[in-house]
């Protein structure tokens, strides 16, 4: 007979075991999807924010693949330093 009385204790034991997996994993889940789509909206709001500023101020920011290469991976601060490089001077 083991310490823990048995086979019953060692099947509540796999089973909280399991319980605590899971809910470790949809926990890691929820908060990689809410990173994903914070992402995913970061890069569509700069993708417009580019042509935006393009038609309504016509700050002239090339839209060129580096362009938007740029903005879908870093967003709204992509578009805010081509901004602010295209303010002062500096060619994109």
């Amino acid at each position: 007979m083991s310490i823990f009385g048995g086979a019953i204790a060692s099947e509540i034991i796999l089973v909280l075991a399991i319980a605590l997996v899971i809910f470790i994993i949809f926990k890691v889940g929820k908060l990689l999807l809410k990173i994903i789509f914070g992402i995913i909206a970061n890069s569509i709001l700069g993708i417009i924010a580019i042509f935006a500023l393009d038609y309504f101020f016509g700050i002239g920011i090339p839209t060129g693949i580096p362009e938007i290469a740029s903005t879908a991976i870093f967003g709204l601060p992509a578009v805010g330093t081509m901004v602010i490089l295209r303010l002062f001077g500096i060619p994109i």
